[in-house]
């Protein structure tokens, strides 16, 4: 009976009876129909020991897969330095927001986020407006369901964009993602965004803030519904934009328009259109920075001969929200409810600002619309 002996080259086998403590195998001993044993040379479908790996000569002709890295780090450079003119133009403005920022009330930049987050979740679907996401977060008024959740994902991106520490210190933290211990899931697609942005750690915060957020969907962060990605994607890219441009918190992507969160094609084709959508960004923020400043200048005149301290303090409140309601202007000025209620009514008639519900109960006043 015969046996089959795979040698030490695996290009050697025999048909040998059981082991032959006698020596070598003889003619003889194999079958009448077994081969007579080929040389290497012979072996003519076998490629060379030595061959380049990858060599088409001595591959299979099959399909194979597309070796290529996931992200081209090297083509975002290229891009970069092509760019390098319209990055440092885009650079210069996001200082001079920065300094009219800095320049005007801390109000103005919880306004800019929810204007942002707002924005981005008509971009992702939710559809939530500025108004009722102000009202979500200081009153907590909003819908049931899907509605709701909506709410709570405009919410979230309006925190982070102005409280949070940066995503770089700690991703899973900013986005208040904590996998459990046996899921590694989580961990592996921080790893692997966490590789990249190190690989590009010597491009401009501008174009790895676009890298970010290209490369979100490919690292596996998709969890969640559908438009959560996505908004996740856009505020740690817009945070980490900004990490070294002290004043502005965040670069401004949505605001009048969200062309850089479109782009698709090469490398260069994306960072040209995050370049262009950004510069359009922050020239909207500029002038609606503009409009407050111009409201606020009014309102201050306008009430310049009207006692107490409460006629400003509303007027500063609603330059930071974009709806009040009797009960917040209360607690945010420490005026009384009468108090408030005659300055809203006093702020009203002097058109600086309108009530927008139109009822009797539970009513929300806003700016006029130069605050926009």
């Amino acid at each position: 009976m015969c046996k089959m002996h795979i040698m030490r080259n695996p290009r050697e086998f025999s048909f040998i009876k059981d082991e032959n403590p006698q020596g070598p195998v003889s003619a003889y001993d194999r079958g009448p129909y077994d081969a007579e044993p080929l040389a290497e040379e012979d072996l003519w479908f076998l490629p060379p020991d030595d061959h380049p790996p990858g060599e088409a000569a001595y591959e299979v002709p099959l399909p194979r897969a597309d070796q290529r890295p996931l992200v081209d780090v090297a083509a975002w450079a290229a891009a970069e330095a092509a760019l390098a003119g319209r990055l440092a133009d885009l650079a210069l403005l996001l200082g001079r927001l920065a300094a009219r920022l800095e320049a005007g009330p801390a109000g103005w930049r919880q306004r800019l986020a929810l204007r942002e987050a707002a924005d981005l979740s008509w971009l992702a679907g939710d559809r939530v407006p500025m108004e009722r996401l102000a009202l979500w977060l200081t009153l907590r008024v909003g819908g049931e369901g899907d509605d709701a959740q909506a709410l709570a994902r405009a919410g979230w991106a309006a925190r982070r964009l102005t409280q949070a520490p940066a995503p770089k210190d700690d991703l899973a933290g900013f986005l208040g993602r904590f996998a459990p211990e046996a899921d590694d899931g989580l961990a592996d697609q921080i790893a692997d965004w966490t590789d990249v942005m190190g690989q590009g750690a010597s491009l401009h915060p501008i174009t790895q803030a676009a890298l970010s957020y290209h490369i979100w969907p490919v690292v596996g962060f998709a969890a969640g519904h559908p438009s959560l990605p996505m908004i996740e994607a856009a505020v740690v890219a817009a945070r980490h934009a900004a990490v070294n441009i002290a004043g502005l918190g965040f670069l401004p992507l949505s605001i009048g328009g969200a062309g850089g969160l479109r782009g698709h094609g090469t490398a260069a084709e994306r960072l040209a259109a995050w370049v262009s959508g950004a510069d359009q960004a922050a020239r909207a923020t500029l002038r609606q920075l503009d409009g407050l400043a111009a409201w606020q200048a009014k309102a201050e005149a306008e009430t310049q001969g009207w006692s107490g301290k409460t006629p400003r303090a509303l007027a500063a409140l609603l330059a930071e929200w974009p709806l009040v309601s009797a009960p917040m202007a209360e607690a945010e000025t420490g005026a009384s409810r009468a108090a408030v209620q005659r300055n809203l009514n006093r702020l009203t008639e002097a058109g600086l600002i309108r009530e927008v519900t139109g009822q009797r109960r539970y009513r929300m006043w806003a700016a006029t619309s130069q605050t926009r």
